[in-house]
């Protein structure tokens, strides 16, 4: 029999990882490639589609950290050899993108939709980055969750 350690921080962090990927890294850029998309109608659809990632990625987040507080295992206590700091550093960028990112940018694309002049900025490469990053720790996250699997 196999045993998972952490299923539902195994399940829901894979989750956050396709979700991140599929919309920052593919969805995010490609939209502006289709036939008939203004810049003005991609922003909405941006703004639209981050917001809801946004919202799904603190769910998703939420349920690990539930099953990592019910396991009350060394894995979740970095300084006592565990993990958590995988899991850690992504929950971080989370709530920095939540606060003050998303916002500013989302001011940004609003700005544009209305037609004003938007100077130039990094905070999408800020953003890019940072998903990056975050996909680099769940995976490592997700990698030592799979070293705990017993059978």
């Amino acid at each position: 029999m196999i045993v998972v350690y952490l299923p539902i921080a195994l399940i829901a962090s894979t989750l956050w990882i396709g979700f991140v990927s599929a919309i920052s890294f593919m969805e995010a850029w490609l939209k502006f490639r289709a036939p008939g998309i203004t810049i003005p109608l991609g922003l909405g659809i941006g703004r639209l589609v981050f917001n809801v990632l946004n919202k799904i990625e603190w769910v998703l987040a939420t349920l690990i950290i539930c099953n990592l507080i019910l396991t009350k295992e060394q894995f979740i206590n970095p300084i006592k050899g565990g993990h958590g700091m995988f899991y850690l550093i992504p929950l971080l960028i989370l709530l920095f993108q939540t606060l003050w990112l998303l916002p500013q940018l989302d001011a940004r694309a609003q700005m544009q939709i209305n037609g004003k002049q938007v100077s130039p900025s990094k905070l999408h490469i800020y953003y890019a980055g940072l998903e990056v990053v975050k996909v680099v720790f769940l995976a490592t996250f997700i990698l030592n969750l799979f070293k705990n699997i017993t059978t």
